[in-house]
């Protein structure tokens, strides 16, 4: 196991358990204000080009089309969903796959099989040979999947600076931009 992995796990379980009861408030508030299901799994590109089931609290309303974030439209957020967004709430059910080494703590976002321009840029740079993550560099330097060249350079350059402390600094720095 490596170091990445064994911090990714305990850190993992250590988030699942304490935000446990902030995940059963924000689904309880979901279910209460719009209908279908409070968690949804979407297929999402992970390390080299698997598919996989990542997991979120819904923030969008239950018959809004599989698209990138940036391309669905304002209008099927929830209410619910506008604040778990803002605070980074729905991303809690993340933390089961990468208990499930589906993902890590930190990595490039991963993206939905439809962004075949960000996928071919990925695997051109070696960024898929990398867990996907819950959070990125890309992420707290504001870049989104609306640019796949710059979003798949910063994944790049992520994946060669790679570190301990730099898992660290980007962590503090998702949870600080909240």
């Amino acid at each position: 196991m490596t170091a990445k992995r064994a911090f990714d796990l305990i850190i993992a379980a250590v988030m699942l358990a304490a935000t446990s009861p902030i995940m059963l408030v924000a689904m309880l508030a979901i279910r209460a204000t719009s209908p279908g299901p409070a968690i949804f799994s979407q297929i999402r590109v992970g390390r080299q080009g698997t598919l996989f089931a990542c997991r979120k609290l819904r923030t969008m309303h239950r018959d809004t089309p599989s698209l990138p974030t940036h391309e669905a439209p304002a209008s099927s957020v929830t209410a619910v969903g506008k604040v778990l967004r803002a605070t980074k709430i729905d991303e809690l059910p993340q933390l089961w796959n990468v208990l499930k080494g589906e993902m890590s703590l930190v990595g490039p976002r991963p993206c939905l099989p439809s962004q075949t321009e960000l996928i071919e840029r990925r695997r051109e740079l070696g960024v898929l040979a990398a867990l996907p993550g819950i959070t990125g560099l890309a992420q707290i330097k504001g870049i989104d999947m609306s640019d796949p060249k710059l979003c798949a350079e910063t994944d790049a350059a992520y994946i060669k600076a790679a570190s301990t402390s730099l898992d660290l600094k980007i962590l503090l720095g998702t949870l600080y931009r909240a």
